[in-house]
């Protein structure tokens, strides 16, 4: 039997009176966590160490990595802004990590556990609310719950929760349903040595690979990136330029 959920939690609060489930700590998924922050530590201690000396391969290969990212953020947006454009890059570059940590052996995605993603979804909501309030105004944001009618409120704030789910969702069944195929997979050949021969030599090994650990974590990355944005967008958006 393939054992999927097998990720040891740790009860720090019980001592507190909070015992129920919501309050364990997935210790697996907050070690990974930290490998990924600790990755992301040194690629901008070494990004900014090539820059300093000019090492023209990584230099060019990071500006154009933020110059897309900029240019991207200048079109959804309309204007240009330092702090969203290095929020949405920033993003990026946390999430595509995660997802694709488990290429080294032993370690597998914080993505793949609903905490990680449910997190970055209200990280995320939370950063657009905020923008709005402050291009809007804190009556001019109300109001908007309002529109078009009066009793759309109820209706408008849940399209606004609404936002949480779906991309975090969209996030964690995408990479947990590459983790469970990566297993099945795993469990099927492991140990038939013709079979693991058979992986080997026809390339299916290195596709599903390069497929679930590779091309859908970033893609997944990029389209919650995205997401984020265009929420963004909405909430900043005036009405001069509607």
């Amino acid at each position: 039997m393939i054992e999927l959920f097998n990720d040891s939690t740790v009860d720090f609060f019980s001592r507190f009176g909070l015992t129920h489930p919501f309050w364990l700590v997935n210790m697996d998924t907050l070690i990974y966590t930290w490998i990924v922050l600790g990755f992301i530590l040194f690629f901008v201690v070494a990004c900014n160490i090539a820059l300093r000396y000019n090492h023209d391969i990584i230099s060019f290969g990071l500006i154009t990595f933020v110059r897309t990212f900029k240019e991207l953020a200048d079109q959804t947006l309309g204007f240009y802004s330092f702090a969203h454009t290095s929020f949405v890059l920033t993003l990026f570059t946390f999430i595509v990590l995660c997802n694709t940590i488990a290429l080294i052996p032993g370690l597998e995605e914080p993505t793949s556990d609903l905490n990680t993603t449910l997190a970055l979804g209200i990280t995320s909501f939370v950063y657009v609310q905020v923008n709005s309030m402050r291009v809007h105004g804190i009556l001019g944001y109300i109001s908007e719950f309002f529109q078009p009618f009066f009793f759309m409120m109820p209706l408008n704030i849940v399209g606004e929760l609404a936002s949480i789910m779906s991309i975090s969702f969209r996030l964690f069944g995408n990479i947990f349903g590459g983790l469970i195929i990566g297993k099945l997979y795993h469990s099927a050949i492991g140990g038939v040595f013709i079979l693991e021969m058979i992986g080997i030599i026809s390339g299916l090994n290195m596709v599903l690979i390069l497929f679930l650990g590779v091309f859908t974590g970033v893609v997944q990355a990029f389209v919650f990136s995205i997401l984020s944005l265009t929420y963004l967008a909405l909430g900043v958006q005036t009405e001069d330029e509607e």
